[in-house]
């Protein structure tokens, strides 16, 4: 009974991988005539690693935009403006990434698996390689989405410091923080602030475009600023006080958190400490002392 069971489920996992090979197959059929060029005029260059796969995330960004919806398409592209992203791929070409990446280590798997002997729960290991190249991806953005908060937290206080500088040589906010943007550290702070001049010179006001940018980051410091600037625009207060505080504020900050890491380093040292080090201490220093007392 046990048997027959067991090759009935072979059988039905059988027929679900031929129907969805089929599937995938007619898929592909009608989506190959329509796969968009990659027109990158407007975009960052693509990393090396992700040119090798490029073609066939276009590919599949076709069968994504048929089998997405529009309002998690729109999701999904806030996440990539929040992390940077955006200016690499779209959001169907993301989640076009994530089944390609699914796809690439599933196939690995299968070749290591089948290269080794005597290999129980093949389907687990396949079964897992899958999920984890699914979300692969979604791991690389909240990363991204890391790296990018904290390099911003690093610039801003020197973008603020030419501003502030700017403002109290005689030019105005705008001139300030284009002078900055020229003079300032290249990296993610120095793209939006591109951007908040871009959007004022096509007619924004600069209460908006910095509103704009506070929502593409996200960041708290970026919000303090911003907050900082639009009440002291309303208020007529002067600017190169309120961004000398500003700068000010934003500079302690860095310091109050560079020195918590540095008290949090001895306690995230115990842990390999006990485990790595003292273990290995102790046996350097036992070892002679226990063939003295086994030589005795």
């Amino acid at each position: 009974m046990f048997e027959m069971t067991l090759e009935l489920v072979y059988l039905t996992a059988i027929v679900a991988i031929g129907v969805s090979i089929m599937l995938l197959f007619y898929l592909l059929q009608n989506a190959v005539p329509e796969t968009p060029e990659d027109v990158r005029t407007y975009m960052d260059p693509l990393p090396g690693g992700l040119k090798l796969i490029w073609p066939l995330v276009l590919l599949c960004s076709v069968l994504v935009e048929m089998l997405y919806s529009n309002g998690y398409l729109d999701k999904m592209e806030k996440k990539l403006q929040h992390t940077g992203v955006s200016y690499i791929l779209t959001a169907e070409q993301f989640i076009a990434l994530r089944y390609v990446s699914a796809l690439i280590c599933t196939l690995l798997t299968v070749l290591v698996l089948f290269s080794l002997k005597n290999v129980q729960d093949i389907w687990l290991f396949v079964l897992l390689a899958a999920m984890g190249g699914f979300m692969f991806p979604l791991v690389w953005l909240s990363d991204t989405r890391k790296r990018r908060e904290m390099q911003v937290i690093r610039a801003l206080p020197i973008y603020l410091d030419f501003t502030t500088m700017a403002v109290e040589a005689g030019l105005n906010l705008s001139g300030a923080m284009q002078q900055a943007l020229n003079k300032g550290p290249k990296g993610a702070l120095r793209n939006e602030f591109s951007i908040v001049m871009r959007d004022m010179r096509s007619g924004v006001t600069r209460a908006d475009a910095l509103k704009r940018m506070d929502a593409r980051l996200r960041v708290d410091d970026i919000t303090r600023f911003v907050n900082a600037m639009i009440q002291a625009e309303k208020m007529g207060s002067s600017m190169a006080k309120t961004l000398r505080i500003q700068s000010e504020q934003r500079r302690t900050e860095r310091f109050q958190r560079a020195e918590k890491k540095a008290m949090e380093a001895p306690v995230k040292l115990v842990f390999p400490l006990i485990v790595f080090i003292f273990p290995v201490t102790f046996m350097v220093l036992g070892f002679p002392i226990a063939m003295k007392f086994m030589s005795m």
